[in-house]
């Protein structure tokens, strides 16, 4: 797959998105999401949201509105949210035409195929605190899938693949191979290395910059990541480009990037390290210079 164009703004408590065009995809659906991407918006097939505060879900009516039609877009929520339900019953009362619309609760375990060789793989994280069982917030993880041929059958000729394949079926002679091509944190406290391993790329948020400020929404106090543990847990993963966001708007730009350097030194990161600085639209950030560059 070519490189993958990602526009994005992220600033914490006023609106959170991340559109990837070539996927048709979006990651949360914050205010100005519309009124940014204009007609480009009507490329969104898939809306993938990570938990239910305002900033990450208040552009979602508007893009409804302007974008529905039979079976699109697909709107995919934590499964446990209330107010999900609560916004599909409103939107299609508010404007009839939107019925079409599909909303799809969704949980870890399950995938969701958005193209023939994509799917999305919801991921629990702690944001919102709630029992194990419960499902109010979640990360995401996009794999690119393909088939392969099975490696015992590599020795046999095609004609004798064929036959097996014909005879009991070509799960027999193939097997699928998953990339995992992108991977959004949503808002969260930083998760173990492990979860984001392979990730050719990761939007990860990081609300503060580290010390010992609170990680808390002072509101709801739902958890949140500082960046210097998000910097030095990538730094363990393998990982191949860092898209960070969500900063409090406290920071100024000059205070994030002399962060974002100082930290990818301390802890010898060396991938290309992008973000979105608060009140910022981001056009095709992979794009872009990395700060760390």
């Amino acid at each position: 797959m070519k490189a993958l164009t990602i526009t994005g703004y992220s600033t914490a408590l006023f609106s959170t998105w991340y559109f990837v065009e070539e996927l048709g995809l979006l990651l949360d659906a914050g205010d100005g999401v519309s009124a940014t991407l204009l007609q480009k918006s009507r490329k969104i097939s898939h809306v993938f949201i990570s938990h239910a505060d305002r900033d990450h879900l208040t552009g979602l009516l508007q893009l409804n509105q302007l974008n529905a039609r039979d079976g699109f877009p697909v709107i995919c929520y934590p499964r446990d949210g209330g107010s999900y339900p609560a916004l599909e019953a409103f939107s299609k009362r508010f404007d009839p035409h939107v019925s079409g619309t599909v909303w799809m609760p969704v949980a870890p375990g399950d995938e969701i195929r958005i193209k023939e060789d994509i799917l999305v793989v919801p991921l629990r994280n702690e944001h919102v605190r709630a029992a194990p069982d419960v499902v109010r917030s979640l990360g995401y993880k996009v794999m690119q899938t393909r088939r392969k041929l099975r490696p015992e059958l590599a020795g046999l000729t095609q004609e004798d693949i064929r036959r097996i394949g014909k005879e009991q079926g070509k799960e027999k002679t193939t097997m699928e191979v998953r990339r995992n091509i992108l991977c959004y944190s949503g808002d969260t406290p930083v998760a173990s290395p492990e979860t984001w391993q392979d990730a050719e790329i990761l939007i990860h948020e990081a609300t503060f910059l580290g010390g010992d400020e609170v990680i808390e929404h002072p509101s709801y106090k739902n958890l949140h990541s500082r960046l210097e543990e998000v910097i030095e847990m990538v730094s363990a993963t393998n990982v191949q480009q860092l898209v960070l966001g969500h900063f409090s708007s406290r920071y100024a730009p000059e205070q994030i990037d002399q962060s974002i350097r100082q930290l990818c030194e301390r802890h010898a990161l060396n991938i290309p390290v992008f973000r979105v600085l608060p009140g910022q639209t981001v056009r095709d950030i992979l794009n872009n210079t990395p700060v760390n560059k």
